[in-house]
């Protein structure tokens, strides 16, 4: 045999050792991991709280009968699905959706942090690492699962991150992954740009942001639209950032409208999932937060880290072809962050491991088998 035909075998063999469980134990082939910054249990799982709706020092923009009428409901159970109508229709329906401390089922950050870069570098990368203890903008030297993925041969170039926050390209370290990173204020790139990228673009220079290191989530959510369906990557980050920014500014009515809109553009993504030929019945989607926020005394709810009781408590849905429809989970547990990126893995068949740290355990709940 030829020395050109053994290399092509060798790589063929390659790639069949990495289908094959693809094929043989889970329907999905894509996964889609998406993150809502900073955005608290306490209203995913009880819509609008009353103390800060109905406090002018936290809702300056919108009056108080205006938010009443888009956010109030006698129960909270009322609430909530006004507040993120497709979490609690679709999402809750037919996937899982952890982490309603009523209930005593807890889903909690295992770095000590409590803030940005440390629970999105534990979420990517399944440890919490003590050296990071900053958002500073440092190149991560841990390895994410998607580095991971992306250097496995049948993924290579088939991995993307989209966020507002423009720490992100150092979180994921697009310089040594080689993953396209659009985040912060970076447009679109490409051998060519659809009409809509373009646009984007544009807009992008022409309208001002709140924030000078996060861009407003709609020209991350809209890039990312255009790219899945040019590309049509098998595995995507999607982090919005809004929800943390108006909370800090104390912006109680545009955090909960941007949390609305939020589920509004998780809804676009999910039907856009489920009917493109590539997507659909093959891929899971993921969504989760980095951090709680403080909860008491109410003005806490603007800050999390580690002074503000509430920040390490976070939540976690999921929806897809191999995920038991067990809804709301109303039974008393706890999960933690770090068990995210094995969990991400294992849907695509792989058995995620990283020499920096120990990652968490799989999600058992998460499985049919």
């Amino acid at each position: 045999m030829q020395s050109k035909e053994i290399r092509t075998l060798f790589l063929w063999m390659s790639i069949l050792v990495f289908i094959g469980p693809l094929a043989g134990q889970n329907k999905t082939q894509n996964i889609v991991l998406v993150t809502l910054d900073g955005f608290r249990w306490e209203e995913l799982f009880g819509g609008a709280v009353d103390s800060l709706m109905n406090d002018p020092d936290y809702v300056k923009d919108t009056d108080t009968a205006s938010l009443q009428a888009l956010f109030d409901a006698p129960e909270p159970e009322l609430r909530r699905a006004k507040l993120m109508p497709w979490f609690w229709s679709e999402l809750v329906q037919k996937g899982q959706l952890y982490g309603n401390q009523r209930f005593g089922n807890k889903v909690r950050c295992t770095n000590t942090q409590w803030f940005s870069y440390p629970g999105y570098n534990e979420i990517l990368t399944g440890f919490s690492d003590p050296n990071i203890n900053s958002n500073a903008k440092k190149y991560n030297e841990n390895e994410t699962v998607l580095e991971w993925i992306n250097n496995l041969p049948v993924f290579s170039g088939k991995v993307a991150a989209f966020a507002s926050w423009d720490v992100f390209p150092y979180i994921i370290n697009d310089i040594r992954s080689g993953i396209p990173v659009n985040a912060g204020f970076r447009k679109a790139e490409d051998e060519y740009l659809t009409y809509k990228e373009q646009l984007l673009n544009d807009l992008q220079d022409e309208v001002p942001s709140p924030w000078g290191t996060v861009r407003l989530d709609a020209f991350t959510h809209h890039y990312m639209m255009e790219y899945l369906k040019k590309h049509h990557p098998r595995v995507v980050y999607m982090s919005y950032g809004e929800t943390d920014d108006f909370a800090h500014d104390g912006e109680y009515d545009h955090y909960l409208k941007s949390a609305h809109q939020t589920d509004q553009w998780i809804r676009e993504l999910w039907e856009y999932l489920q009917q493109d030929r590539f997507y659909a019945g093959k891929t899971t989607l993921l969504i989760t937060t980095d951090h709680g926020r403080g909860h008491s005394p109410k003005k806490e709810w603007k800050s999390h880290g580690k002074i503000y009781e509430g920040s390490p408590y976070i939540w976690l849905g999921v929806i897809g072809p191999d995920t038991p429809p067990l809804g709301e989970v109303q039974t008393e547990g706890r999960l933690f962050q770090s068990q995210l990126a094995k969990t991400a893995a294992h849907f695509l068949g792989l058995d995620y491991q990283n020499e920096k740290g120990e990652v968490g355990a799989i999600i058992k709940t998460m499985f049919d088998q």
